[in-house]
């Protein structure tokens, strides 16, 4: 059996940037509250028109083949990571193989929020190692801008978000010790509902307590209705207290799992890249596992939150900074929406 390895990174994040001053002009809110909250300064939003979800990704995907030193006609398959498609269907995979002009390859779409590039890079790693593709091209894009509520009513959610690609290719290797040493994934829906977006989709809501009943539910579905826009529920709900609990248990669970099993312990690591939800989660880990301020890497002080788009930017960047190094030992980690979360352990 095959290990899997990457080969080759990419990422795009948008000429765009907003600082958290920047925001004051739409919201009651200042530079100090944004930063001593979560860590950000500013971040990047794409152009309302001609740059989309699809084009970052494509974007990131060039420079990851080019860095694996391969060419899009030699992709045989795609892992496209995101919460913000172009369209409610189809998915982005199948437009970014259009856009890049690739054969009739499969494509497959992620839809587990900020653990989207881990849970890609898993099944990725599977397809290596049986041997049914050699070049899996997996890709982690957010526009989060076009869907955010930019008013002080929505600045809890909104000041978080940033919108960028990352992207990464995998390939096999025959090198004992290199690569994909493990991944670990897991999930719990119990609090769902604490980070979401409720509409559109075809429940209705009807998950909710104290569920608000529509005069269109008497069409035979939930529709967005004015009232929905005017009070706030056709734009994503988080409960960050809610998340912030649930964040600091899991992320070092996972990562403790996936070292325990390959026999290693935290003073084996090398460098840490945790997604970029909030650099006070991001500490807190760092404190709870006893890890060094050169094993972590955080970015989330100039991009925000880009979801599914954050390890990968991250992991590409932290690459390009000489922070990961032939041999080293890098974990990747992710907790987000439904719950979901896991890890991947990397001898690079």
């Amino acid at each position: 059996m095959f290990q899997s390895k990457i080969a080759g990174m990419g990422y795009y994040v948008p000429k765009n940037v907003y600082t958290n001053n920047d925001l004051t002009r739409f919201m009651d809110t200042s530079d100090e509250w944004i930063q001593e909250r979560t860590g950000i300064k500013e971040r990047r939003f794409a152009d309302r028109i001609g740059e989309t979800t699809t084009t970052m990704g494509c974007q990131a995907a060039k420079q990851a083949i080019e860095r694996a030193g391969t060419t899009a006609a030699d992709i045989d398959f795609i892992i496209f990571a995101t919460l913000s498609p172009d369209y409610y269907f189809p998915g982005c995979g199948v437009l970014l193989q259009r856009e890049m002009g690739m054969g009739e390859i499969g494509a497959l779409d992620i839809r587990n929020q900020c653990s989207g590039f881990i849970y890609a890079l898993s099944i990725a790693d599977q397809f290596i190692k049986t041997g049914m593709y050699k070049n899996i091209l997996v890709v982690g894009s957010e526009k989060h801008s076009f869907a955010l509520d930019f008013s002080t009513r929505g600045r809890n959610v909104s000041v978080i978000f940033g919108d960028g690609a990352g992207a990464a290719v995998l390939q096999p290797t025959t090198q004992a010790g290199q690569g994909i040493l493990s991944t670990h994934l897991h999930s719990d829906g119990q609090d769902a509902e604490k980070l979401a977006m409720y509409y559109p989709g075809a429940s209705g809501g009807q998950f909710l307590e104290n569920q608000p009943t529509w005069p269109d539910q008497e069409l035979g579905g939930m529709l967005m209705t004015k009232k929905m826009l005017d009070d706030g529920t056709a734009f994503p709900y988080m409960d960050g207290q809610a998340v912030f609990k649930k964040a600091v248990v899991k992320f070092p669970e996972v990562i403790e799992e996936s070292l325990r099993r390959n026999e290693l312990t935290t003073a084996d690591l090398d460098l840490l890249i945790p997604h970029q939800a909030n650099l006070r989660i991001s500490q807190f880990i760092q404190k709870r596992l006893g890890l060094k301020d050169d094993q972590v890497f955080n970015n989330i002080q100039k991009y925000g939150n880009t979801t599914a788009a954050s390890v990968p930017i991250a992991l590409a960047e932290a690459w390009e900074e000489g922070k990961i190094k032939p041999g080293d030992l890098i974990c990747l980690a992710a907790f987000g929406a439904g719950f979901t979360w896991g890890a991947a352990l990397i001898r690079w």
